[in-house]
Parts: structure tokens; sequence; C-alpha cells
């Protein structure tokens, strides 16, 4: 249902416009690792923190565990990933995810979506307006003057209906009505976490509609490789396999057109710290303020890692993979300390980065980039997987 990216290329170069988300109970267990050459564990949430009823709907906390020890949990209320456990190079378990330690604080924060699941509509909409089969569609305008990750009660702020399949494998479905947030059709979507034995996290959505709608799912985790709350991810090794940006305006938004990385602070097609050209004087990191942008995906079949990141002190290394043609790489330029987060720590200034595979912002708006309509009859399905090793 989408038009590759070999096809839309094509459309803006020749247009001369080149420029630039077994059991049917809940895990009930804190779960706890002892750390190697450490006195300190790190520990998942205890799941009595998450057990709410919330718009009528009890609310759970599932967890992930393999046989290498990496846990992960996960929460039924807005789908948010909300604890990734993994070994560093001297098998030291760390926390790389930010969240926080009870529903509350994500009650708290919805607006910075920690580990939140985002829909319908990941990233911006302009305007919060887009017309489909000659019918225009108004949203709510929560990032003024745009509507951002699905508008005032996204997927981040419902509860879904969650099943543990098996102790490696959670899934959600949530029914999003007709016309809820101003979107149209009643989509019928599913999300499905499951963690292999081989340290990575897949993540898998699916979603069906009964009316011509627009659709893209993303997961809005927040990473700091050297553990969440230990500082700047300035000396972050970051690697992105993209050739090209879609450039935004003042406001976020897509100008329609790519604009080359190379010779800009945006190319990361080999790795550099993540703050090496941050503060650089250019216009689209003064915009971000910093990184948050739509980077062009050169290759998304899910064998080939799209994008790279390395903690420079834990050694910890995660690799993406997606079908998506777009990441969009957030440097946390709107964090600023208000949140307490896990272990009492607040998250600071740029102390997180966010690396969310999706379609591209504003892309109902934009014919020359994929589309993310989404007709009855057809079947949204896309894949991403984080993957994490040590060196």
């Amino acid at each position: 249902m989408y038009k590759s990216i070999k096809q839309w290329s094509s459309v803006i170069l020749s247009a001369g416009v080149l420029s630039l988300a077994a059991c049917n109970q809940p895990s009930s267990n804190t779960s706890t690792t002892n750390m190697t050459d450490s006195t300190k564990a790190v520990a998942l949430p205890a799941a009595s923190a998450f057990e709410r009823t919330i718009d009528g709907k009890p609310t759970h906390l599932y967890t992930l565990n393999n046989a290498k020890g990496m846990e992960v949990a996960i929460t039924n209320y807005g789908g948010h990933l909300v604890s990734v456990l993994v070994p560093d190079k001297a098998g030291k378990m760390v926390s790389v995810a930010l969240g926080f330690d009870s529903l509350e604080g994500y009650k708290k924060s919805l607006s910075n979506y920690y580990g939140a699941t985002i829909g319908r509509y990941g990233n911006r909409i302009a305007k919060g307006k887009f017309k489909l089969e000659g019918k225009e569609y108004s949203l709510f305008i929560n990032n003024d003057p745009n509507s951002l990750h699905g508008g005032k009660k996204g997927f981040n702020d419902v509860v879904w209906d969650g099943k543990q399949v098996d102790p490696q494998t959670v899934e959600l479905t949530y029914l999003s009505k007709d016309m809820e947030e101003g979107y149209p059709g009643n989509l019928h979507t599913k999300v499905t976490y499951h963690l292999t034995d081989d340290n990575a996290l897949e993540i898998s959505y699916e979603a069906t509609t009964d009316k011509t709608t627009v659709v893209n799912l993303t997961n809005h985790a927040y990473y700091n490789l050297n553990g969440e709350g230990s500082g700047s991810i300035f000396n972050h090794q970051v690697q992105i396999d993209a050739d090209y940006i879609t450039p935004v305006d003042k406001t976020l938004i897509p100008t329609g057109k790519l604009e080359p990385v190379k010779g800009t602070p945006f190319d990361f097609t080999s790795a550099k710290p993540l703050g090496k050209d941050i503060t650089a004087d250019d216009q689209q990191i003064k915009y971000g303020p910093g990184y948050d942008h739509n980077f062009v995906l050169n290759k998304h079949d899910i064998k080939t890692p799209i994008a790279k990141v390395i903690g420079d002190k834990s050694g910890i290394e995660m690799d993406i993979y997606t079908e998506e043609p777009g990441l969009q790489f957030y440097s946390g330029n709107f964090m600023n300390g208000s949140n307490t987060i896990r272990g009492g720590k607040k998250d600071d200034y740029r102390t997180a980065f966010a690396m969310e595979t999706q379609h591209f912002p504003d892309a109902p708006n934009q014919p020359a980039f994929a589309s993310t309509t989404l007709k009855p009859g057809q079947v949204y399905k896309t894949q991403t997987i984080y993957k994490f090793t040590a060196k």
C-alpha cells in the first residue's frame, strides 16, 4: 500500500527539488538481576505499582526475559516500554531505557512519550489537517500549530488489552473507534513485543480499518546506553545509513524536499560522537534545536541494520533493523529535568535519545512521500528490531 523510496525519490529528483509506538495474566513478580563485579543490582519495577484502573480498564506490568538474562518490562497503559535491562561489556546489567517506577510517572509525563506506543499517527501533521478521498479531517492541535503523535489522547494515553503469550512475548491490542481524535475508521491495532534469545527486542505492528484512514505507528523509547540517569549522551557513537534527511520549517514540518547529509551536521553515514555537530551553525540544527529530524533510510529490509549506537562507557551497542522508510532521530532537546525517573534521578537536558522508525512526518499532506493511507481490506504490517550486544 506504500510507494517505494525509489518511486517517490525519482518524483522529487525529476521535479528538481532535491535540496534536502498462553496466559492472559501479567507477571506479578519484581525481577532483579545481579550485576557482575558489583554489589548493586538493577531491577525491573514492581508489578504492583502498575496495577490500576484507567478509563474503566485494568492496567498491568508484563515482563519478558530470555536465556541470557536480558529483561524487558511493558505496561498495557499506553503500550509503554517501561524498562530494558541488558549486560554491558563487563557483564554488568544496565538499565538502558528511561522510565518510571510506577504508572503515575507515565501519567504525569504524557507529553514526553517515554517508551510509548505512538498512534494513530507518529510525528507531526501540518496544522492538524489532511484530506482523504476528497474529505478534509481536522485533528487536535497539541504541538502548535500542528498535531503531534496522535493528538490530545493518542495511543500513549489509552489502556490496551494485554496478553502474555509466553515468557518472551506480549501482545497488546486496541480498537481506535471511528473519528477518535479526528481520524476516520474503526482501527483494530495489535502490537507484539518479542524478546529473542540473542538479545533482540522485536516490535511488530499490525492494523486493519473499515474506512479509509491514515496510520503510522512507532515506539518512542528514550535510550542512554551508559544507563538511564548516567549523564550526557554526547559521546555515544552514532551511525545512520541515510544519505538524505527531510528538512523542516521552523514548526518542524517537512518542506517536501530531500536534503543530502554530506557535508552537514546530519552526516552519520560513518560513526561519530552524537554531540560532535549538535551545536553547529546550521539552520536545520537551529530549528531542532538539535536533532529532531527524519532520516531517509537507504535500505530497510529488516535484515540489514539501518542505525547503530554505542555507549561510550558501557560498550553496549544497539543495532536497529526496520521495514520502515524513515528514522526520526531525536537528541533529547526538550528534556529539562522536570521528571523524576527511576532511582530518583532527573530527565536532564540531552541525557537520552530516541530512534523512532516510521513513515515520514506529514506524509498525508505530502504526495511525494511514501503513502500512509490504509484502506478496508488492506493490512498495515511492519516490524522494527532493537538488538543489543556489548563490545
